[in-house]
């Protein structure tokens, strides 16, 4: 009896863990109790492997989806479950089957037409359209029947078929109808899909452009009548920049540095600030005040070295010059001082920059004499990676990226009759490489060097035009100290140690 089911195409369920497979019964073994399929369904996959064997334990649930005869060549199908004693062994059978323990079944199967005349079920479909289709397409199909359930036309199921319409089925060999039941039942009907294209421009002339933009400006003029009331004088802006306040603010003040004796140039901040150049005696009182109250010389020549150094290190191409990955090509700054304190200022600028990895070459004439902060300055130079030479032949004869003039000084203005600071000073000019001068004089001495910075301490004191444009370092003062000397004073660095100064 095992052998008439030969054949047939079977689902067997084998719970969650195995899952459903699908195939031909290709041999039953009763003494066993085994079953296997020939090319077998996994999950709706194809398996990989030609043939599987079941075990009768293994098996929750069997279904017949289609029944042949190999002696008579009669197909048959059958929509109920096949009793599992029917294949020779006694397996157990979940809800489905409605048997256990070797319960008999009438498991007869149901002659069906030929291909060519499919018959019609009571539903209005075909038992080809009823057997292609999943469990869940069957249980919509039969709702949707019920209650008029019109299905897209788009769908991506073979189910879009009409009611009457039987599946088409090609005559050839066994294999070939196999090929044509797999993807019959396991295919999507793809071909009435495609039959339409996309109106892009139906659907974008459903979008009334003119209309949407018209009743967004009709909402901002209601918005903006209901903001603004009283005169035009007293209404409010609808719309602010992003640098501007909504609430009102008191009026700046941008005269917030009185001086006594004001110099003959006046300066102003990028803020607006006005910043009045003040006379070098005003200047010299001020930086007494401060050493009066714990502001000494040391200090002041860190402060400044600092601020000096962090300047020129911006102007030589700040991050993008300085890094680790351009060590072959280092900025190389060229330092002139002279015997004075500007000169010790400067050296202390020289230091900080070789501790920041640039080549540094200081020029500084022999004294026999020597300011006791130039000394300790040059004790700290000595211990970097700095160069200091005395003489003009010295000192690089390619243009460097930097010079750094400290020759001149507010007192001794004999120095610049020595041979050694024309030299330095006509060195400078014929190198193609920009100046910056630190503390330069007041105007009325003679510039030697044309400088392209100059960088002013405290308050910037009166400058020629030779000082090029001109920047102000914060050093410490405080405020008392600028009262102390008649000054009314507000500090216009903000949360800069060094700012730009423009011609008021």
């Amino acid at each position: 009896m095992a052998a008439d089911w030969l054949g047939s195409l079977v689902s067997i369920n084998c719970g969650a863990t195995l899952g459903v497979y699908q195939g031909e019964v290709s041999s039953v073994d009763q003494s066993s109790q085994t079953i296997s399929l020939r090319q077998p369904f996994h999950n709706g996959v194809k398996c990989p492997v030609p043939e599987v064997t079941f075990s009768a334990m293994d098996i929750k649930e069997l279904k017949i989806l289609e029944i042949r005869n190999g002696s008579n060549g009669v197909t048959k199908r059958s929509v109920a479950d096949a009793n599992s004693s029917s294949f020779g062994y006694n397996g157990r059978k979940d809800k489905g089957g409605g048997c256990a323990g070797g319960a008999q079944v009438n498991s007869a199967p149901v002659t069906v037409p030929s291909k060519a005349e499919p018959r019609v079920q009571e539903g209005g479909m075909s038992p080809a359209q009823h057997y292609s289709k999943s469990y869940g397409e069957r249980h919509v199909d039969m709702a949707g029947q019920n209650k008029g359930f019109r299905r897209r036309h788009n769908s991506w199921s073979s189910s879009s078929r009409g009611p009457n319409q039987a599946t088409p089925k090609k005559n050839g060999s066994k294999n070939g109808q196999m090929k044509n039941k797999d993807d019959e039942c396991f295919g999507d009907g793809m071909d009435d899909v495609l039959d339409e294209d996309f109106d892009f421009e139906g659907n974008l002339a459903l979008f009334d452009k003119a209309a949407v933009f018209s009743q967004i400006e009709s909402s901002d003029r209601r918005g903006n009548g209901s903001r603004s009331r009283g005169t035009p004088a007293e209404q409010t802006p609808s719309r602010y920049r992003h640098d501007e306040n909504i609430l009102e603010a008191k009026p700046v003040v941008y005269r917030q540095i009185i001086v006594p004796q004001p110099g003959t140039n006046e300066y102003s901040t990028d803020s607006g600030l006005v910043v009045p150049s003040i006379s070098y005696e005003l200047h010299k009182r001020l930086l007494s005040v401060a050493e009066s109250y714990g502001l000494s010389l040391e200090r002041r020549l860190e402060m400044t070295g600092v601020c000096a150094s962090q300047m020129a290190l911006t102007l030589l191409g700040g991050p993008n010059r300085l890094t680790p990955k351009n060590v072959h090509q280092r900025p190389t700054v060229a330092l002139l001082c002279g015997p004075h304190v500007q000169g010790a200022q400067g050296i202390s600028c020289g230091r900080h920059l070789a501790n920041h990895e640039v080549e540094v070459v200081l020029f500084l004439p022999n004294f026999v004499k020597m300011l006791e902060a130039i000394t300790s300055e040059l004790t700290l130079f000595s211990k970097t990676s700095g160069k200091q030479v005395s003489s003009i032949k010295d000192l690089p004869d390619t243009p460097v990226d930097l010079v750094i003039n400290c020759l001149d000084s507010h007192e001794n203005t004999f120095l610049r009759d020595q041979p050694w600071y024309r030299a330095a000073a006509d060195w400078a000019n014929q190198n193609r490489a920009p100046v910056l001068s630190i503390d330069p004089p007041v105007n009325g001495q003679e510039q030697a060097v044309e400088a392209k910075w100059s960088l002013s301490l405290g308050l910037p004191l009166s400058l020629p035009e030779r000082a090029g444009r001109v920047y102000l370092c914060d050093i410490g003062l405080p405020r008392q100290v600028f009262q102390e000397v008649g000054i009314k004073y507000h500090s216009p660095f903000g949360c800069k140690f060094v700012i730009p100064l423009h011609s008021a």
